[in-house]
């Protein structure tokens, strides 16, 4: 298991003394009528509705008087663990939401921003493309974390030295984000072994408050490092009862930012426009349709110039950057959803979602890196052959359609009370590239992959002591091209035991399993590696010239995540002093991942230019194995709060031995503030430590390093909001993540290791107004 350094134990132990001081001064008063449990009753969705209505309006009104919620984000309405309504500090698993509060709080530059407090989650990001590419405890690319939006599974991938696995999301567009880690929420869908990211974007009931018939929110924001512009508008009316319109546009711009060593980091400015709109319509007691319609359009140049000299091979190792494309790309989502629920009706309370996305990637070569002549047009010359020409074109398109549809039937035996939750899902994903000289069309191949499942839960709750979850789902894919084809299904368990002898104390343990079908790129990609410009090593069986040849594999097996967990909730009200509250979740994993997919190089052979491996191939690795221990927790005082979070983490081929490049080792969050003038003022800040990556055969590892951010937000009225923050306080240098490559012997993927570092000092000011009416 894995082994804590010392600061490990003294946080562990830490929040340990902070949880147990609270029990103790917590036992007497938990054996009061005033504290019940949330098991002595099982809410039905509706009820939950109107209670987080009536929540909603009091909140409102205290909002009024604060410049940010005193809201316990662990209290947040989640159903992303069990398909069930409850709060994410009562799920047995280990669940963290980001609320729509907490975001505007940060003014967010990109996605990754949201994550920086949430344990187990890291971001494989370039500062020149404006996707995002997620990792939940060490597993990403092709779809190891499942990313939806408004339920919509987000596919994308395009191969190449950065993570093989993307999307892309505005972070003014987010109303809310649930995070689910590890492969408990198999149920969510298929493929999910590192976790589920189920993002919700706003909604009516974010801008219009309660008693307004209509309501328009406005915001506008400026940044330096460099010239950070962001201008929303979003606005809903209620027609009547039974019918909501809501819609908003958002525009986003920034130039090229400079490192915390002062280098600017070339292309990494941006334009982005969005658009938003949702209908909702309540045609009998209980239903309700919602159409929704997203539409996302970037543009941005991506790649890295020459940073210096590339006459000698030494230079061209340390300073030779990569094509640069300018880039378009138009990514667009549409939903319809039918929900149903009555107070009154125990058999039914189903929802259907159908969904459709596309994600079309349009790319212009602009630049070339190479001095070589061979990599220019001309008469007789066709240029470069992985990049062709400038002014050639590639594009990469992924069309997606799918649907997702459930029901929880509930029963009630005595102390007993059952939900059972039962539904299907599917989606098929279509992916076409094009690319008029190059051989972006070889490394990110064509095809269709059609993947499919049904699930069966079963929840059950004792008195209010005891929890017991059992399911199994049922997973089928199948994948195919012009000339390759493959199938393959299974049925993953779960079991989840959670117990509360003491309320507002909940251990649990559960076992869950999760099924990832292989993609079409790992899948089909075959094809000759071409050189580039540069001398050929091998001929590959097509013929071709190359500095080496991919294989496809057909017989391919799909990833099976076997996850041991423990954990437990921590749930307090008036530790302390009246009205103070403290919420926890501990937990302990370890993620067996049987046939980890990876590629996989021939054994090297001697060439003219050295040892150089000639086959490359997606193959499964036996086992893969990533173990850590996660701490989320938070005290509100009122008048002051603080929180922290961390995560200690290993992963390693068990095979061989080796780390895990992906595997983010440690991270800890350190995070307070204080609420002044009748808390109309609120100055938060917040300490993110991180740990480099350990030294891995082939790779440049990450970079320690510490960002303090601070945030402050003033509301001098209930409709004016005035925010500013600012960003990597200290001016830190630091490379997140690991590189392929290591610069020593000059193999760096150099587009990726100049793209990779973060911003350094960001000031940023912003005003959010809002408008509304009966």
């Amino acid at each position: 298991m894995l082994v804590l350094n010392n600061g490990a134990r003294a946080l562990v132990l830490s929040v340990s003394v902070i949880a147990l001081t609270a029990a103790q001064s917590h036992a007497q008063s938990a054996a009061t009528p005033s504290q019940p449990s949330k098991k002595q009753k099982q809410l039905r969705p509706a009820e939950a509705q109107q209670q987080q209505a009536a929540a909603h309006s009091r909140f409102e009104r205290a909002y009024a008087q604060v410049g940010q919620p005193s809201q316990q984000s662990l209290d947040a309405i989640t159903i992303v663990a069990s398909k069930s309504e409850e709060k994410a500090i009562d799920a047995l698993a280990p669940v963290s939401v980001v609320t729509l509060e907490q975001i505007q709080g940060i003014q967010p530059k990109r996605l990754q921003d949201v994550f920086t407090a949430m344990p187990g989650v890291s971001f494989q990001d370039r500062g020149d493309d404006a996707s995002s590419s997620i990792n939940i405890r060490g597993l990403q690319d092709f779809g190891r974390v499942a990313v939806v939006v408004d339920g919509a599974r987000q596919n994308y991938q395009r191969s190449g030295h950065h993570a093989q696995g993307s999307f892309f999301l505005d972070p003014e567009l987010i109303g809310g984000v649930d995070v689910v880690r590890g492969p408990s929420a198999n149920i969510f869908g298929s493929g999910a072994i590192g976790g589920v990211v189920s993002f919700r974007t706003k909604d009516i009931n974010d801008v219009v408050r309660p008693g307004e018939r209509w309501g328009v929110d406005m915001t506008g924001s400026y940044g330096s490092n460099n010239a950070r512009g962001l201008g929303s508008i979003f606005g809903g009316v209620r027609v009547d009862p039974t019918v909501d319109v809501f819609g908003g546009a958002v525009y986003r711009t920034q130039g090229n930012y400079k490192d915390g060593a002062g280098t600017e980091i070339g292309n990494t400015g941006n334009d982005i426009a969005a658009g938003l709109m949702k209908f909702t319509v309540r045609p009998a007691d209980g239903h309700e349709i919602k159409f929704g319609g997203l539409y996302q359009d970037y543009d941005y140049n991506m790649g890295q110039f020459n940073r210096g000299p590339v006459l000698t091979a030494a230079q061209r190792a340390l300073y030779q950057g990569s094509s640069v494309y300018a880039s378009n790309v138009r990514n667009s989502t549409g939903t319809i959803s039918w929900r149903y629920a009555k107070p009154d009706d125990t058999w039914f309370d189903w929802n259907v979602n159908l969904y459709g996305n596309r994600t079309d990637n349009d790319q212009t070569k602009t630049y070339h890196y190479s001095t070589s002549g061979s990599s220019y047009c001309g008469p007789g010359n066709y240029g470069n052959n992985i990049s062709g020409c400038i002014g050639d074109k590639r594009s990469y398109l992924l069309d997606t359609i799918g649907i997702d549809a459930n029901n929880t039937s509930r029963f009630q035996f005595g102390d007993w009370r059952t939900a059972v939750t039962y539904g299907v899902d599917a989606f098929n994903d279509s992916v076409k590239t094009t690319d008029s000289r190059g051989n972006s069309n070889v490394t990110t191949p064509s095809g269709e992959r059609t993947v499919s499942g049904g699930f069966v839960q079963l929840k059950n709750n004792y008195a209010n002591w005891l929890e017991v979850i059992g399911a199994a789902r049922y997973d089928h894919y199948e994948l195919s091209s012009l000339t390759t084809s493959a199938s393959g299904s299974r049925l993953s368990p779960k079991i989840t035991v959670g117990v509360t002898p003491l309320a507002g104390f909940t251990p649990y343990v559960s076992y869950a399993e999760g099924y990832r079908a292989p993609s079409i790129t790992e899948t089909l990609v075959t094809g000759s590696h071409s050189t580039g410009g540069g001398p050929p090593i091998f001929i590959c069986p097509d013929g071709r010239a190359a500095l080496f040849c991919l294989l496809p594999n057909p017989d391919l097996r799909p990833e099976v995540g076997k996850n041991k967990e423990a954990g437990v909730n921590l749930k307090y009200n008036d530790v302390f002093a009246a009205g103070d509250t403290f919420r926890g979740k501990i937990n302990v994993f370890r993620n067996d991942v049987d046939d980890y997919i990876e590629m996989v190089g021939s054994t090297p052979r001697a060439t003219m230019y050295g040892m150089y491996s000639k086959f490359y191939q997606y193959q499964n690795i036996p086992q893969v194995r990533i173990e850590g221990v996660e701490v989320e927790t938070a005290y509100d005082a009122g008048m002051w709060f603080v929180g922290v979070t961390g995560t200690w983490q290993q992963g390693k081929n068990v095979e061989t031995g080796v780390a895990l490049a992906t595997v983010q080792p440690r991270k800890i969050v350190t995070g307070g503030g204080v609420r002044l003038f009748d808390r109309q003022l609120t100055i938060a800040a917040q300490w993110a430590s991180y740990a480099a990556t350990p030294t891995i055969p082939g790779y440049l590892p990450s970079t320690a390093y510490d960002l303090v951010n601070l945030n402050v937000a003033y509301r001098p009225t209930a409709d004016i909001t005035l925010n500013f923050s600012i960003d990597n306080l200290l001016n830190a240098y630091y490379r997140p993540y690991a590189i392929p490559g290591s610069s020593v012997d000059g193999t760096s993927q150099n587009d990726v290791l100049f793209s990779s570092p973060g911003p350094g000092i960001v000031y940023k000011g912003g005003l959010r107004v809002h408008f509304g009416g009966a």
